[in-house]
């Protein structure tokens, strides 16, 4: 059996959660954690001088929990950490049994020691100040964001995230969030079935 667990990170609105989807369709026994189902209630999240609350930021998340569920997956030999299966009639390519993958999709997944041992495929999207302010003005927060908020807190967070990610973290593949999802889903699916194909090969030589 080969447990695989990728990362899906990035900028906010970069995509992340859409591709994470679109490529658990594809690979096989696939489960998805997102780092957005963490947040802790906003009566337990900081405010700044500004007025603004502090979501940006790994304070905000129940990361211990987040830690948790992921090690649990890995644990539980490929289970769901929302202990659910996919469908057991579902069709895979010749050579995924056995296979397991876990796609860990959110904005802060590198900046945060204890998961930094359980990568396997480390991704990052990217998107330019412009085309992310556009997208994040078009979508709707509970809370909503009040003015001001991306450029004041937003996207500074995530350029200072970035730069401490970069200086402490190797092997991250970056992405361009510009370009399509098709282009996107394939460029990982295909790294991944690598993964998977050399393990099979590698069984069939320690089995011959």
């Amino acid at each position: 059996m080969k447990m695989l667990v990728i990362g899906l990170g990035g900028v906010t609105n970069g995509g992340k959660t859409t591709l994470a989807r679109r490529l658990e369709k594809l690979l096989p026994n696939c489960s998805i954690i997102s780092q957005d189902d963490f947040f802790k209630p906003e009566s337990e999240v900081a405010i700044d001088d500004h007025g603004f609350l502090q979501y940006d930021v790994l304070e905000a998340l129940q990361m211990e929990k987040m830690v948790a569920s992921i090690r649990s997956w890995m644990t539980h030999s490929g289970e769901s950490a929302s202990t659910r299966l996919l469908n057991s009639t579902h069709s895979y390519q010749k050579g995924t049994e056995g296979i397991y993958i876990l796609i860990v999709e959110g904005f802060l997944l590198y900046n945060y020691r204890p998961l930094s041992d359980v990568w396997d495929k480390k991704y990052f999207l990217t998107i330019p100040y412009e085309e992310c302010k556009r997208r994040r003005s078009s979508r709707i927060y509970n809370p909503p964001d009040p003015p001001g908020y991306f450029d004041g807190h937003v996207w500074p967070m995530y350029l200072k995230h970035k730069r401490e990610m970069e200086e402490n973290e190797t092997d991250i593949v970056y992405l361009d969030g510009t370009k399509s999802q098709d282009d996107l889903c394939s460029r990982i699916y295909n790294d991944i079935a690598q993964e998977w194909k050399g393990t099979s090969e590698q069984s069939s030589v320690n089995h011959a």
